[in-house]
């Protein structure tokens, strides 16, 4: 059966954002050349072209991608649980789990903000795991939370979350680090 030419281009876009995190969790950003990025997705540099406007903007839908699969697996543990407070627990578990996948921690945390930015790289988190984390201090603290503080809250628990997972991806204990996030969401109060 013959693939629609959207097809094709959905196929052929997925192909350079797999070669690319490859090659970006191998060599990093900077060492990864235009030519590897093609050559590994078996395409040629015009299809990069025509999908992306240079190797940042396939840096960034690589970055969107694993960032999205963060969130989908957050969404999909928490929304077993019963109440707020398991729903974060259960939240920062999957967030450890999904950052355990080979090279996310390496993309997300620690090449994105120096290659696409700080600003930028929170927008992405905004759009992914960071709205499921302020729903779920919401849906803790209650209606009563200050915007401001429940803002704060998120910020700092997100980066909290980072600093762990970079930890844990060095080879710190686990289990340690979600008995501290434990301890830091039993202290929350609106």
């Amino acid at each position: 059966m013959a693939r629609s030419n959207k097809e094709r281009t959905e196929a052929t876009r997925l192909a350079l954002i797999a070669a690319a995190r490859r090659l970006f969790v191998e060599k990093g950003y900077a060492e990864t050349a235009t030519p590897d990025i093609v050559a590994e997705a078996g395409v040629t540099r015009g299809a990069l072209y025509h999908h992306f406007e240079d190797k940042r903007a396939l840096f960034r839908a690589t970055l969107e991608r694993e960032a999205e699969a963060v969130a989908a697996r957050i969404e999909t543990i928490s929304a077993a649980s019963g109440t707020p407070r398991e729903a974060l627990l259960s939240g920062a578990s999957a967030y450890f789990d999904a950052m355990a996948e080979p090279g996310r921690t390496r993309l997300l945390l620690l090449e994105a903000p120096a290659v696409i930015g700080f600003e930028a790289m929170g927008a992405i988190e905004r759009d992914n795991a960071e709205n499921t984390l302020e729903r779920g201090l919401s849906d803790l603290l209650g209606p009563e939370v200050d915007a401001g503080k429940l803002q704060a809250l998120t910020d700092l628990l997100s980066a909290a979350f980072d600093r762990a997972a970079i930890a844990i991806e060095r080879g710190a204990d686990r289990k340690a680090y979600e008995a501290a996030i434990a301890d830091l969401i039993g202290g929350l109060r609106a």
